[in-house]
């Protein structure tokens, strides 16, 4: 890297990049390693509280440059109409540089916005909010949504959120979250442009970029979040690769080396988290289509007795057993429904003495059945969560997890936690404690995690969480519900990808379900030892359709699971990613299990 000034403007060089520093315009010009312009970044960023909107007002001297430790500090003061002053700092390193914030004043933060804002301070270029410049081929966002559309317009917008559900604007529930970063293809490659958060400060709810003609980006607060004397926000984070997903595990990588998520290394992995999963929804959507009814109704012990008899007469052996939605009597507080499960103890102990463990179902978020006082609630009052900030939860929370978990208890060996994506969110809400956004996740996961490794050693988390700051409380990432007429297998590998860059140490779960036709199905099941562990759904036919399942499907599944035994669980394709070897192939020439032949189905209780 070198430090000089061309016709007296700063300007620093390392290999992958080029920053100059204007003294005519609030802009810190970006270029590549050839000297083609990528960015041009606008410095003055509003900062907006709660109460008011930032206007930068003046800009207060010119740009200090200092060199530490091998690296340049490039920073500039400015006057501000909501808070006392801010500090912009450009932090540049051989081969990446990132941008900081720091905030002076009193107030709650409602958003940061980055790269863009309101200025009036200086005559010649106006005043209103400004954006900065862009060069750029094409965007790509690493979060799933029910369109697939993980690709965008330098032009259009773009969201990494932690919300989700299925409503206009909200499909994007399946990963809550992926890491926050963008990735950008430029001339000479991609740029990462991703959050920078210390540990106890992600506490935005979703990182956006903006465009149109010019862009910025902007994490959202939402209220929770008070400045009080002074605040550094999150840096965001530039990283040069030659790939979409080499820039995106090139940022998780830099979060791990400045030491911003855990990067100690795991536990050892027992043999039978990497076994494949049998979990009952899919089957108990096919039983509730017959009947006309709700799925969540027949989460019922003598249901699951059967699948489990049907599994084992047509040869299909998992390894672990999912308990699913709704097998608890409410979902705040996870003690089993004795009417639906009056043995569950039982049911449990009999998968024990076959080799098998059991995992249940966690609707994460949901207060049912919950005192009021224990939940995050409106400005109406209204209950919209269970709140793990709230001491009296959290002790009922982990008596729940001793109950499910202990030998005392029902024995089960963890949980599959899902409709994280339900997290509140918004102004006027209030928790007991201060944790919001990524934080309050963590907060939640992390309560769950401690309990249950407390009350069974070997007990498993399962969750669709793949950020890097949550991979030391979750072990295994469930890709989430296939996205019925997609492409399953651009879509669902294109999850492993991100999975495997986010929490490298993590199992993947495949899923299964839903599905619209058996061939759409088969060729999932034959990729899914690719990807990760094998999960299966059904049982005995096809939730949607009502086709019952074929030998040839039997033998399909048998085929996947000997694979993925062989291979320890661990998919050829997830192992690319995280060791950043991905080539455009990968998908195609996954999946290459021989169909065996046809045969009827048999006739059972579903008949």
């Amino acid at each position: 890297m070198q430090f000089t000034r061309e016709n007296d403007i700063p300007c620093i060089k390392a290999e992958r990049y080029e920053l100059t520093f204007p003294k005519d315009r609030p802009f810190v010009n970006v270029k590549d390693n050839a000297g083609d312009n990528v960015m041009e970044l606008f410095v003055p960023s509003s900062i907006h509280p709660l109460a008011d909107r930032d206007d930068t007002v003046e800009i207060l001297g010119e740009w200090t440059i200092e060199e530490r430790d091998g690296s340049f500090i490039a920073s500039i003061e400015a006057k501000s109409s909501a808070w006392e002053k801010k500090i912009y700092r450009f932090r540049c390193h051989p081969h990446r540089f990132s941008y900081e914030m720091e905030v002076f004043g009193e107030g709650k933060l409602a958003e940061a916005n980055y790269f863009g804002g309101y200025y009036s301070g200086h005559v010649r270029w106006g005043s209103g909010f400004f954006c900065s410049g862009q060069r750029f081929k094409q965007g790509f966002n690493p979060e799933p949504n029910g369109q697939e559309t993980n690709y965008f317009a330098p032009t259009g917008g773009s969201v990494i959120d932690m919300m989700g559900v299925p409503l206009p604007g909200k499909g994007d529930w399946f990963f809550t979250p992926p890491p926050f970063c963008f990735a950008f293809e430029a001339e000479q490659g991609w740029v990462g442009v991703g959050v920078e958060a210390k540990p106890g400060h992600n506490r935005f709810t979703e990182f956006s970029y903006h465009a149109q003609f010019g862009f910025h980006l902007s994490l959202s607060y939402e209220g929770h979040t008070a400045v009080n004397g002074h605040y550094v926000l999150p840096a965001v984070g530039f990283d040069f690769a030659d790939s979409e997903y080499g820039a995106l595990a090139a940022h998780v990588r830099s979060l791990r080396e400045q030491g911003l998520v855990s990067s100690k290394a795991p536990a050892e992995k027992p043999d039978w988290w990497r076994s494949p999963i049998f979990c009952g929804w899919g089957s108990q959507c096919y039983v509730a289509a017959v009947a006309q009814d709700r799925a969540p109704n027949y989460a019922r012990q003598e249901l699951y007795e059967q699948f489990m008899t049907e599994l084992d007469r047509n040869g299909i052996t998992p390894g672990i057993v999912v308990l699913d939605d709704k097998w608890q009597a409410q979902y705040g507080e996870n003690l089993v429904d004795e009417a639906k499960w009056p043995d569950v103890m039982g049911f449990i102990r009999r998968q024990h003495e076959e080799g098998k463990k059991v995992l249940l179902w966690l609707k994460a978020w949901d207060p049912e059945g919950l005192p009021a006082d224990e939940c995050i609630r409106n400005a109406a009052g209204l209950p919209i969560a269970f709140d793990p900030t709230n001491p009296a939860f959290e002790r009922r929370m982990r008596a729940s997890i001793r109950q499910m978990l202990s030998a005392d208890g029902y024995d089960a060996d963890g949980f599959k936690i899902d409709f994280s994506a339900r997290i509140p969110s918004g102004p006027g809400i209030r928790a007991y404690g201060d944790e919001w956004g990524l934080e309050l996740m963590r907060k939640y996961l992390w309560i769950l995690n401690d309990e249950a490794k407390r009350t069974k050693r070997d007990a498993l988390i399962m969750s669709h969480t793949p950020h890097p700051y949550l991979a030391d409380v979750v072990d295994m990432i469930r890709l989430n519900d296939i996205n019925t007429g997609k492409d399953v297998i651009k879509a669902m590998t294109l999850r492993a990808k991100v999975a495997a860059i986010g929490c490298p140490d993590a199992i993947i779960d495949t899923d299964n379900w839903p599905i619209t036709n058996r061939s759409d199905w088969r060729e999932y099941v034959k990729l899914q030892p690719e990807l990760g562990v094998p999960s299966l759904y059904y049982v005995s036919h096809f939730d949607m359709t009502k086709e019952p399942l074929e030998e040839e499907d039997y033998q399909l599944i048998r085929d996947a699971w000997e694979r993925s035994e062989k291979n320890g669980g661990n998919g050829s394709i997830a192992e690319a990613a995280r060791r950043g070897a991905l080539t455009a192939g990968d998908a195609a020439q996954a999946g290459t299990a021989d169909a065996a032949s046809k045969a009827p189905a048999s006739g059972a209780w579903w008949a």
